[in-house]
């Protein structure tokens, strides 16, 4: 695992996104169920609520706008009653539309009937939006590019982007990035965009199935080479997202779902947070961390929903992630922290096997002062401490127990045998150990001292080890 250095919420209003893509209806009925029908074993639904939301790349659309996003959108519908209820919720928020109407098709809508936020059925009004003679998205895409940063494009496989390469190769032409939400096994025909955000079921489409995450990382990182792609962002569903930039490590970022309510429009969202913090100017792995953010906020609403700029600010400032923290992003918050008048408390370990002697020394640490720091040792850096067979949980499992107590603010990973670097760059008010130390021993220590900050030593719960739990399990 590798922790995001995560600056704050970028200002959205600085992006400029065009959106390119299959465009749908989402429709909503809703009402009781109390009886089966006589005419088949189905039940009866009453209605008495109806809402229609603006679905595939027009909800990608929607997301952006309600993110302060400067918005376009591009694509193709038919001239119904439909398409004007599609457009309406579109030029509401502001959404700038170059939109290609033609009579020989309808607009895709599809309607989903619900009883008790429960969906019964789905019904699909759909004919393929492939053109018949010319393709009018190149002019279109051609036409609005100069005015946008980035080009994201929406593939539901309906037709719409029947010749994906053209638009990519006119938008890199001018050194914009492409983001693309991929459909279908040839992913060949995204070729040379700057990244794609395929869930892992259409990613094994590709690749073929994949019986592990080591598998999965291979066949995508060699997939990403191919393509001539700088990264892919796979969604793992329940478990979060894992990101595969050029030239980087693999980057898994655990769900920030509290509740799954519904999964519909969540890809929608992924990607277009993606790509406003993306323009707004966010690095790539802390945009990629914002957007699973918003996958989570998504999943808790039912339908095709956009999450709102003060929501996903909160959820921001206010999840787990904001836990984990690497090295520059740490000293950076502490600092601010210390510029609140806090007072910051620091203490390192291995923390294995988390036991109540390591709770108690934790609260007392955290007692010390207003937030805890705990610095935490690699899996190779136990591994020289404490031998082979050591760590018994990687330092993923160990950082996020430790995230989850309530005494500890900020976990923060390290690779060398001391934290003494780690130490002396955050300059904490007081270094904590615990054990029978002496403060001289207390690697960081002189640092700490030397800034004016005080170092104590506190004792553990007698009898409470990671050792002896293990042992304990082995002779069982």
């Amino acid at each position: 695992m590798s922790p995001i250095p995560l600056p704050d919420l970028p200002d959205f209003g600085r992006a400029s996104i065009l959106v390119a893509g299959d465009l749908m209806l989402d429709r909503y009925w809703s009402g009781c169920t109390r009886r089966i029908s006589p005419e088949a074993p189905v039940p009866v639904v009453r209605i008495d609520g109806r809402e229609d939301r603006p679905g595939g790349g027009a909800n990608v659309a929607l997301n952006l706008a309600a993110l302060g996003v400067r918005t376009a959108l591009v694509g193709v519908t038919g001239r119904d009653e439909a398409a004007e209820c599609l457009t309406a919720p579109l030029r509401e928020a502001g959404v700038a539309l170059h939109l290609h109407r033609r009579d020989d098709v309808p607009t895709i809508t599809k309607l989903r009937v619900l009883s008790h936020h429960q969906q019964l059925i789905r019904l699909d009004f759909e004919a393929s939006l492939a053109p018949l003679a010319e393709d009018p998205l190149p002019a279109l895409v051609e036409a609005a590019l100069p005015h946008h940063q980035l080009l994201l494009l929406s593939d539901y496989g309906k037709g719409t982007l029947v010749d994906p390469q053209r638009l990519i190769e006119r938008a890199r032409a001018r050194g914009l990035p492409v983001l693309v939400d991929p459909k279908g096994s040839d992913f060949a025909r995204y070729r040379g965009a700057t990244l794609l955000t395929p869930n892992r079921g259409e990613l094994e489409a590709v690749v073929g199935p994949c019986a592990d995450d080591a598998t999965l990382i291979a066949r995508a990182e060699r997939l990403r080479d191919e393509l001539a792609l700088e990264a892919l962002l796979v969604t793992l569903g329940e478990r979060g997202m894992l990101l595969l930039a050029a030239g980087a490590e693999a980057l898994h970022l655990p769900t920030q779902a509290r509740e799954v309510f519904d999964v519909t429009g969540a890809g929608d969202t992924v990607i277009a947070a993606l790509a406003a913090a993306l323009a707004a100017g966010m690095p790539l792995p802390a945009a990629c961390a914002l957007a699973n953010c918003a996958a989570g906020l998504a999943v808790a609403k039912l339908g095709t929903a956009s999450v709102g700029v003060r929501e996903l600010a909160r959820a921001y400032r206010g999840g787990e992630w904001r836990t984990l923290l690497d090295r520059d992003a740490l000293v950076h918050t502490v600092a601010e922290a210390r510029a609140r008048g806090e007072r910051v408390v620091m203490t390192n370990g291995c923390f294995d096997i988390l036991h109540e002697g390591h709770v108690a020394y934790l609260q007392q640490a955290r007692a010390l002062g207003d937030r805890l720091v705990v610095a935490v040792n690699d899996d190779d850096s136990v591994r020289r401490l404490k031998g082979e067979g050591r760590p018994i949980n990687g330092v993923e499992q160990r950082m996020a127990v430790l995230a989850g107590l309530a005494s500890v603010d900020w976990v923060c990973p390290f690779s060398e045998d001391t934290p003494e670097a780690l130490i002396c760059a955050v300059g904490p008010d007081v270094l904590v150990k615990g054990g029978d130390y002496h403060v001289e021993e207390i690697a960081g220590a002189d640092c700490v001292r030397a800034r004016g900050g005080e170092v104590r030593v506190l004792d553990f719960l007698p009898g409470r080890s990671t050792s002896r739990i293990i042992g304990a399990i082995r002779d069982v």
